[in-house]
């Protein structure tokens, strides 16, 4: 096969090769690193808790426009809360961006991204995770796990338990994902590399120095990857060019797979109340900022009282009456406009909502509005979800505005008596952004269904009545 015939060919099974990445691989991907941030934001709220590490306080106006793998080396021992505290914050951050923001599409991913990517995957070694670590990364961060064991409830240490071990199974999964998107990467390379400069060159003209200069002119914004070159020259003008040509069409070419069997239908109500289960369970967290924010407003009504106010605090105690509203002004982000805009809160109402929300948060997690959901229709149960995740996620942005105010206006002497909820705050995006997701699964998968039906296929029978282009053995390193 001439070098002609085989770019066009190797075009071919690229295309074919993209199309199985796309449909397949990446939605496993996305899968796969969302159960990892997820994993790891449960271990670094444990971590904030058990005061192992300090709140990151410009965690919350970090920007992100471009992934980047947080600080690897060496810190001073004297500051190592201190450097753990910003470089795992950065690491929740960066993840987070990954899993909610990135651009997980074959046309957007390269090979500088996948390589980003690996870094912030590899940052700690989940799977060979030990203080013995010669990374200096992952001893610290099992270090830190190590200490978050002591002296905590068995929910904690099974949640950790379960953390790591999500954290080690989603590490090899992405990994190998990863590793195949970077083959077709490369490949890809090569393949602009031969169109836009080599087809037209003979063995002599070829040579890593020649190709460099002509990139900026014929591939302009394309690095220059030094072992890619090598690989095409062997490939392209020696003796065994032509077998490494074939074996690299047959690792890449979409074999034929076999009919799958029927798959049983998806239960779609109950992937929504997997939703409903899943926001319930932000009640406990609200149940945990209610008593630091009422513990953070006596810090602030502790300060000097005049004497008539001392008499009229004396009689509503006396009679037993509703304390007087206190309404402070806080400063939220307008989402529409980016701008910030003030809101007044009137304390004491708005505490008692929340005692209300957690009532009704409570009765998601298998109680009687569980019960009653059940029996609704999938319209009905699915504008309840929805309804309760704009509220939980309006109260975390509320509550994220209330926890600064408290900060920026106590009194000097009182600072360290206020309560921070940076990591109830954390745990709370957690639970509806996973809440969210669920709701995406449940639409995704009823559009699918009902595009299926449209071309007449029985969803239940797809398996084997869809020609769908099946998956190829993994390519060999």
């Amino acid at each position: 096969m001439d070098i002609i015939t085989y770019i066009s060919t190797l075009q071919q099974v690229l295309s074919a090769r993209k199309d199985w990445l796309e449909r397949s691989e990446l939605a496993k991907l996305k899968d796969n690193l969302r159960i990892y941030q997820i994993s790891y934001a449960s271990l670094y709220n444990i971590y904030l808790k058990k005061k192992l590490i300090d709140e990151d306080p410009y965690k919350q106006e970090t920007k992100i426009s471009e992934l980047e793998v947080p600080e690897t080396g060496a810190f001073n021992e004297a500051k190592r809360i201190e450097a753990l505290t910003i470089r795992l914050s950065n690491y929740d951050n960066q993840l987070d961006f990954l899993v909610n923001f990135y651009q997980l599409g074959v046309d957007f991913l390269n090979l500088d991204r996948i390589k980003r990517i690996v870094g912030l995957i590899r940052y700690v070694d989940w799977i060979s995770f030990s203080p013995d670590s010669q990374s200096l990364m992952t001893k610290a961060v099992a270090e830190l796990t190590n200490n978050s064991k002591a002296g905590v409830d068995p929910l904690t240490l099974s949640i950790i338990g379960e953390s790591l071990t999500r954290l080690s199974k989603t590490t090899a999964a992405a990994m190998s994902t990863l590793k195949d998107l970077n083959l077709y990467y490369r490949e890809c390379y090569k393949l602009n590399v031969r169109q836009n400069i080599t087809q037209s060159m003979s063995a002599g003209e070829a040579a890593p120095d020649v190709i460099k200069k002509k990139m900026p002119s014929a591939m302009p914004g394309s690095p220059f990857y030094k072992e890619l070159i090598e690989e095409i020259l062997k490939e392209d003008y020696s003796n065994e060019g032509g077998d490494l040509r074939d074996v690299i069409l047959n690792s890449f070419a979409v074999k034929e797979e076999k009919a799958k069997a029927a798959k049983p239908a998806v239960d779609f109500k109950k992937i929504l109340l997997d939703g409903i289960v899943v926001i319930g369970g932000a009640a406990n967290t609200l149940t945990e900022i209610n008593v630091k924010l009422h513990d953070n407003q006596a810090v602030m009504e502790s300060r000097k009282k005049s004497f008539f106010e001392a008499i009229k605090e004396l009689i509503r105690k006396m009679t037993n009456a509703e304390p007087e509203e206190v309404v402070y002004s806080i400063e939220k982000m307008d989402e529409t406009k980016g701008v910030p805009i003030k809101e007044k809160i009137y304390f004491y109402q708005f505490m008692g909502d929340i005692d209300k929300k957690i009532k009704i948060l409570n009765s998601f997690v298998r109680g009687p509005a569980y019960n009653k959901l059940s029996a609704m229709s999938e319209e009905q149960v699915i504008s309840y979800l929805e309804r309760n995740i704009k509220e939980v996620t309006a109260l975390h942005k509320t509550l994220s505005a209330l926890d600064d105010f408290f900060k920026a206006n106590v009194v000097k002497d009182d600072r360290d008596k206020i309560k921070g909820i940076k990591p109830e705050l954390s745990a709370l995006k957690n639970t509806y952004v996973k809440a969210n997701q669920l709701r995406y699964e449940y639409s995704a998968q009823k559009e699918e269904e009902e595009q299926m039906k449209s071309l007449g296929i029985n969803p239940i029978n797809a398996g084997n009545q869809a020609q769908n282009p099946p998956l190829p053995p993994a390519p060999a390193a």
